[in-house]
């Protein structure tokens, strides 16, 4: 299989044979264990589930700690499920960076930073108000908002979907089709090209890109 849970590392440069600088995301993507396998006949649909980072007995729970043990592992951090149309892994197994060898693009998913309570001009990019003489203290307001009124125009509430203050970030996020630059299979590090979301040290989870454009497509391809 081709899906992984890792942590974000940061962000650096890459020097590739040609000397082109390529930004590049470093991932410590696994070791996982495989914690349990679901399967149509027994659950529903077919599913893998993985376990990822070793963890204190005494900051685990003891159902965490049994069914760990179950796959011959200690007790883990973090659980990720994945969806599968074939499985091909068996409870127990361990994966690591080497099962993304194969593949030249790959979807992460994180959760974006956490921004807080925003204005429109941040969480919206509003252009604001003007700032010139007679404005006061609007020119980051977000200006009229009951002219949408319902959904229909008229009303008393606001339109449904108003652009307007609120929490900004801390949202699930899939970044697709991110070329996978570099491969350390001795320290399972996964270089991929370009930002991800969530900040350094935050759990992610990769796998095989799920669907590319025509450029990326070709590459694959190609081989």
């Amino acid at each position: 299989m081709n899906v992984l849970i890792g942590r974000k590392i940061g962000m650096t440069r890459f020097f590739t044979e040609d000397g082109d600088n390529v930004p590049v995301t470093v991932i410590q993507a696994g070791p996982c264990v495989v914690t349990q396998v679901k399967t149509d006949e027994a659950d529903g649909y077919n599913a893998v589930q993985l376990g990822y980072e070793d963890v204190k007995p005494r900051r685990s729970s003891m159902p965490v700690i049994g069914h760990d043990n179950c796959a011959g592992s200690g007790p883990l951090a973090v659980h990720r499920e994945f969806r599968a149309d074939e499985i091909d892994v068996e409870l127990g197994d361990k994966l690591d960076v080497t099962s993304l060898e194969d593949t030249k693009f790959v979807d992460v998913i994180g959760t974006s930073k956490g921004k807080g309570f925003q204005g429109v001009m941040k969480r919206h990019h509003f252009r604001g108000l003007e700032a010139s003489h007679g404005v006061k203290r609007k020119h980051r307001h977000p200006g009229s908002i009951g002219g949408h009124s319902a959904n229909l125009g008229t009303g008393p509430k606001l339109k449904k979907g108003k652009r307007m203050g609120g929490r900004m970030g801390g949202e699930r996020v899939t970044v697709r089709s991110l070329q996978v630059i570099s491969i350390d299979a001795q320290k399972n590090l996964l270089l991929v090209k370009g930002p991800i979301p969530g900040p350094a040290g935050s759990i992610v989870m990769v796998r095989g890109a799920v669907r590319l454009y025509k450029t990326k497509a070709r590459i694959v391809k190609a081989g």
